[in-house]
């Protein structure tokens, strides 16, 4: 075998080697750091805004399911099923947005585990609340 052939294939080795490993020491330095265990990072706060108003939107919409079903006599009614709807959704967005723009994974302290919880607090409120909605128009 020649020599040129063995040259020209360790340095296309190289090259491969090279322009490869780059954007794997690029994106080493690009990774974020972790927040500290006790930091309230903007995500983290944002993420639990999200989760309490998604909370408060499940609360509410079990509370006014109940009412229409006739289980309990004293509840929010339409009105609460109306809050529940409002509560979820916006506990829903914000979750979401919150899980968009978090920069890293779970356990970075950017929000996105309680933004996640927030996602699935949202929905079910918002479908207690929507349930809630359907049997109070039914209902009268």
């Amino acid at each position: 075998m020649s020599v040129r052939p063995v040259l020209a294939v360790a340095a296309a080795a190289l090259v491969t080697v090279a322009v490869l490993a780059e954007p794997a020491a690029a994106h080493t330095a690009v990774q974020p750091t972790a927040a500290g265990v006790y930091t309230l990072s903007a995500g983290r706060l944002g993420a639990i805004v999200a989760a309490l108003l998604a909370l408060t939107g499940v609360c509410i919409g079990g509370l006014a399911l109940a009412r229409s079903a006739g289980r309990i006599r004293t509840g929010p009614g339409r009105r609460g099923a109306m809050t529940a709807l409002a509560a979820g959704l916006t506990g829903t967005a914000l979750g979401g947005l919150v899980a968009a723009t978090a920069s890293g994974g779970l356990g970075t302290g950017n929000g996105l585990g309680g933004a996640l919880v927030a996602l699935v607090l949202g929905l079910t409120g918002t479908a207690l609340g929507g349930l809630a909605m359907t049997r109070a128009r039914r209902t009268g």
